[in-house]
């Protein structure tokens, strides 16, 4: 099935834009196909990020991670429902979806599990507030930030659309990223803090290095995109330019320093708070969390009866552990390179 043969593909009348299968992973643009053909003309673009676009060694238990923009929610999972694709109420998607967004769902076409997609599902509105000037939290603005390629889109104006929002959110990064520059930075630099300030931001299972990894695969990215934004600063006179390197042109002001804090305070919180979501809406959320945990860490975990009857009350020490142990080796490597946060 094609996106043009499954119906309208969204609210324009605009012809849909063709998915480019030479340029994205055959099984991305499967999925891409089954979500469009089952979203009740609600999807307007779908965004690929993390390792299978990056090719940071994903293993074939690695699920292709997708953001799905839609225009209404409640449509959107009543077609994946008559799709026979989702085994969750209708009703309790919709209300989850409001709740801490985006919801994170499974999805697979014929129930092929190696050609998993971890969805994303965000309404064009929550996605505009992510990466606008006050985003609540740093979830999606942390991911999408990177790079990220735009698999299929409902019409031209939805593609130009979501290239403005993720531009916009790129040009906004010294914002935040201010209180964390305490020397002069190139483009690449900014990009290598800005990945480990964002991945200190929330508690992940990755292994200490993972910002490292990750931004190697994007090292040209971050030249592309950031290099415009220390210009622009410097024309501004918010930063000096010296010897092909910014710095702050006057240093952060407490307040400022404290807000941002505060922020990714608030975003760890929310992004942990998250979990308990995802537990609702992701299908089979505990074989991928395990598998997950063991790609990133190496080590085999067995889980306990108690852990894998009742997940909830029993793996959470195991999980704290976890994620403790990671995020203290993480903000040890950090600090040793003296990005550190705001006092």
């Amino acid at each position: 099935m094609s996106p043009k043969s499954a119906g309208p593909a969204g609210p324009s009348t605009e012809v849909p834009t063709p998915i480019t299968t030479s340029e994205w992973p055959q099984a991305a643009t499967e999925l891409v196909e089954g979500l469009v053909g089952a979203g009740s003309g609600t999807v307007l673009a779908v965004l690929i990020y993390g390792s299978h676009l990056h090719r940071t060694n994903p293993d074939r238990h690695s699920a292709l991670d997708l953001i799905v923009i839609v225009s209404e929610y409640r449509r959107f999972y009543t077609g994946l429902k008559a799709a026979g694709a989702l085994n969750r109420p209708v009703g309790l998607m919709s209300t989850m979806a409001n709740v801490l967004p985006p919801n994170v769902i499974a999805y697979t076409v014929g129930g092929n599990d190696d050609h998993l997609g971890k969805c994303l599902i965000v309404s064009k509105a929550h996605l505009s507030r992510a990466l606008g000037p006050r985003p609540r939290d740093h979830f999606l603005l942390g991911r999408l930030i990177q790079r990220v390629g735009i698999v299929w889109a409902a019409s031209e104006g939805d593609r130009v659309w979501v290239e403005e929002a993720l531009g916009g959110a790129r040009s906004r990064v010294l914002t935040w990223m201010a209180p964390y520059l305490t020397e002069p930075v190139d483009a690449e630099e900014l990009g290598r803090r800005m990945l480990e300030v964002c991945y200190r931001g929330e508690l992940r299972p990755e292994a200490t290095n993972r910002s490292d990894q990750i931004f190697d695969a994007q090292a040209e990215h971050f030249r592309d995109t950031l290099a415009p934004v220390l210009v622009a600063a410097a024309a501004a006179g918010e930063m000096v330019e010296e010897d092909g390197r910014y710095r702050l042109a006057t240093p952060v002001g407490a307040s400022e320093r404290r807000r941002w804090r505060w922020h990714f305070a608030r975003s760890r919180i929310r992004s942990t708070t998250r979990w308990l979501k995802h537990t609702v809406t992701f299908d089979n959320w505990l074989p991928y969390v395990v598998r997950k945990a063991e790609r990133h860490t190496g080590t085999t975990i067995e889980l306990t009866g108690l852990e894998q009857r009742w997940p909830l009350l029993f793996l959470w020490p195991r999980a704290i552990r976890l994620l403790r142990s990671r995020s203290s080796e993480r903000g040890r490597q950090i600090d040793s390179r003296r990005v550190v946060g705001p006092e």
